[in-house]
């Protein structure tokens, strides 16, 4: 009895001392904007207490003794303050902060061990410094990933990252705020992912990270994955023209819908879009056209934030295709001719996206999500010429029609242990797409149907469950760990087999995480990634193998350090490793499945920013990869088209009379282009050029592409084909040439 009744007393008087102490919520918005600002960085002075904004812009602290405290803010771009805070016992203050934004000045950045799982330092100073003007320099935006494009402006590029040729999108989740872009079961190539639907100027940030070592990240994260995030709002209303060399024009325009008086009610909407027509510098012209329009509203409604985006897509062109080194070397044709100039093609996007978060009373994150699209692709292409069809030629058609619909949700809690901090995180995810008459062709002028190989219907279906638990142990370490459980059901409906035939399959995949970060100080952090990831296999290859081989795993590690050796310099440095198992990938130009046995990549990554002046900043990103096959013998084990070697980097210039620019560079090595590397694909080196001066309401611009005029080629296979006179195949290189001296003016007006 005693002892319950000294419990109570305890109790009560701990309620009682817990009474009396005070608390602050905080909330950090964009002064221009009236946005709130995500992951700003808070310092409670005095109490060796910190943490950063959430969904909302906003960040507490409880439990505070009666004091004058300091709470300093910082954020990467905007300029940093420090606030007085006077809290008194059994009162919760209020209080609202709005950051300005500011130069770039690398020595107030600050590695933090709060969030570090999630922190984005490379490229939130990236995105400050080197503005997106372009559609191309969206995935050049991450350190070490390089594209190439080899089927005119209107396909989607060819991208390689950490040892991997990617194709399309095989092994990289690219997703546009948080709504999927890579396609599954696609009729050109697993993962195809076509972002040409993304406005360059309306990119508001992108975040990336490399491996597969999220649990939020499913389907094709083994390289890595990248999300662009788009503009909440406008910050002024613009027109922007373009024009130069290869009748080359572009119109922009982007429209603040409620001004002023909605940013009084806490709301935003815009309207914007695009239209770009180029005859390319092929000898034979591309006529590529592409029309995009984007619609976005913005709120918020109490506690919650909602976002609403609807956009459309269209894009046709024509296409030079890859041409042999034979026919260049022997003058049949120029550098930048073509052998079957009837190439090309069309495709479509249309989009739905709705986004709201929540910050409930009790400080939990809720976040529900909701996206469609319908899609539609057309494409005409020749590799082999008259390999196959010596009278006709060996033109394919591959087309996609398409329904894509899912959902992505998740709630987050934080509470404490003792002295730990612990964030808990439970998700759901859904995704269904419904294709419909996805082909594969052969065909002649494009208009003439020889013969159909592929012709059916998919049904793939990916339902996910995760959990996430982040844990502060201390003011040093943090410990991340997560598990993820992905459930696909695939169906293929062939309208070819007589009668129809229908295959199906299904197969689960458990993928876990286990993080470490050490922040030693603000200028160190270590840290330790390992987890498993996974990419999916065509519904095509898998179905008739009853399912084996639906979701072949990926093991990776990840070994790095953040660190800041001078007060201007950010380093990030990375050992890495990636096991993947065995797969079968489904050829789409052939309709034919190519069977890959096991593989390992290991290289190192390392990503240098030093700010050399008040107005002059250097980057570079160096990444080497050893990427080999494991199932075949030493020196046969080569994997074609894999980098070895590439590193981009640049200058980047900031004056305060409205005169900016960037001179860039990028470089990859050569690497082979076959299992036994006989086969060569050269490397390459290019520079960039880009000047921008800006008035109050006006901005000028020029972009140099190739600004030495080098001849490269930018996308290179080792091919057997024939061409209309031959007698036997030959197998070589067959290229893509690079963009030669390509210059653009352009002028932008705000109001």
């Amino acid at each position: 009895m005693r002892t319950t009744l000294l419990f109570i007393l305890l109790y009560i008087v701990s309620l009682t001392a817990f009474a009396h102490k005070g608390n602050i919520l905080g909330t950090v918005q964009d002064l221009q904007t009236g946005l709130p600002l995500k992951n700003v960085s808070v310092q409670l002075t005095g109490s060796g207490q910190s943490t950063r904004t959430n969904e909302l812009g906003q960040y507490r602290f409880s439990n505070l003794v009666e004091s004058l405290y300091k709470i300093e803010l910082s954020h990467v771009g905007y300029k940093g303050i420090t606030i007085e805070i006077a809290v008194v016992d059994d009162q919760q203050l209020t209080v609202k902060t709005s950051l300005a934004a500011d130069d770039i000045d690398l020595a107030e950045v600050i590695i933090s061990s709060q969030s570090a799982h999630d922190q984005q330092l490379i490229n939130g100073v990236d995105i400050k410094l080197r503005p997106i003007n372009n559609a191309q320099e969206i995935l050049r935006m991450v350190p070490g990933l390089f594209i190439g494009q080899h089927a005119g402006g209107g396909k989607s590029e060819q991208i390689f990252l950490r040892g991997f040729d990617i194709d399309h999108g095989t092994d990289i989740n690219l997703m546009v705020d948080g709504m999927p872009v890579n396609m599954v079961s696609h009729a050109h190539g697993q993962g195809y992912a076509d972002l040409h639907f993304v406005i360059p100027e309306l990119v508001e940030g992108v975040d990336f990270k490399k491996g597969p070592y999220h649990a939020d990240k499913g389907n094709f994260t083994t390289a890595g994955w990248v999300n662009l995030r788009t503009k909440d709002a406008l910050e002024r209303s613009f027109v922007k023209m373009e024009g130069g060399q290869f009748d080359t024009f572009r119109a922009v325009a982007g429209i603040d819908l409620l001004g002023k008086k909605g940013k009084e009610k806490n709301q935003s909407a815009y309207l914007a879009s695009e239209y770009s027509f180029s005859n390319g510098f092929f000898d034979s012209p591309q006529h590529f056209n592409r029309l995009n329009i984007v619609g976005k509203y913005h709120r918020h409604l109490g506690n919650s934030t909602l976002r609403l985006t609807g956009s459309t897509f269209w894009s046709q062109w024509d296409a030079s295709g890859q041409i042999p080194d034979r026919a260049y070397e022997s003058g049949q044709i120029g550098f930048y001719g073509a052998i079957d100039p009837t190439e090309g093609g069309s495709t479509g996007r249309t989009n739905f996206n709705a986004e709201l978060a929540t910050v409930t009373p009790r400080n939990d994150v809720v976040k529900n999500q909701f996206f469609y699209s319908n899609y539609q692709f057309e494409l005409f292409s020749n590799f082999t010429f008259f390999l196959e069809d010596p009278v006709n030629g060996d033109q394919i058609r591959q087309k996609d029609n398409r329904n894509l619909f899912g959902y992505n949700g998740s709630i987050s809690r934080e509470h404490h242990l003792g002295k730990t901090s612990w964030t808990s995180t439970l998700g759901a995810q859904f995704r269904q797409d419904i294709v419909g008459n996805i082909g594969l062709s052969h065909t002649q002028n494009r208009n003439i149907l020889l013969e159909r190989y592929k012709y059916g219907n998919i049904n793939e279906m990916n339902m996910a469950l995760y959990i996430d638990e982040k844990v502060q142990i201390n003011d040093r370490l943090m410990i991340n760990a997560g598990l993820r459980f992905d459930y696909f059901r695939n169906a293929y409906e062939d309208l070819l087999g007589q009668p129809v035939d229908t295959q199906r399959a299904s197969a689960t995949i458990l993928s876990p995480k286990l993080n470490f970060y050490y922040t030693f100080n603000p200028g160190l952090q270590l840290y330790l990634n390992t987890g498993k990831g996974f990419h999916s296999n065509d519904t095509r290859v898998v179905v008739p193998l009853e399912g084996k081989q639906i979701l072949p795993g990926a093991y990776g590690s990840d070994l790095g350090m953040i660190f800041k050796p001078f007060p201007k310099m950010l380093v990030n440095a990375a050992l890495w490793y990636l096991w993947m198992e065995q797969e079968f990938v489904y050829v789409g130009d052939a309709g034919v499945v190519e069977p890959s046995g096991k593989s390992q990549r290991q290289g190192i990554d390392v990503s240098v920013r030093y700010q050399l002046s008040k107005t002059i900043y250097a980057d570079v990103d160096v990444s080497t990869a050893k990427p080999r096959s494991l199932e075949e013998q030493e020196g046969l084990n080569y994997i074609p088209l894999a980098p070895l070697f590439t590193t981009t980097g640049g200058l980047t210039m900031q004056l305060n009379n409205g005169l900016s620019g960037s001179l860039r560079y990028r470089y990859m090595a050569n690497r082979p282009a076959n299992e036994d590397y006989s086969v060569k694909a050269k490397g390459y080196f290019v520079n960039d050029l880009q000047l921008n001066y800006s008035l109050p309401r006006f901005t000028f611009g020029m972009s140099v592409q190739n600004i030495f005029n080098t001849k490269w080629k930018e996308t290179q296979f080792d091919t057997e084909s024939r061409l209309e006179h031959e007698l036997e195949p030959v197998s070589e290189i067959h290229f893509t040439p690079g963009t030669p001296f390509f210059a653009k003016l352009s002028g932008t007006f705000f109001f």
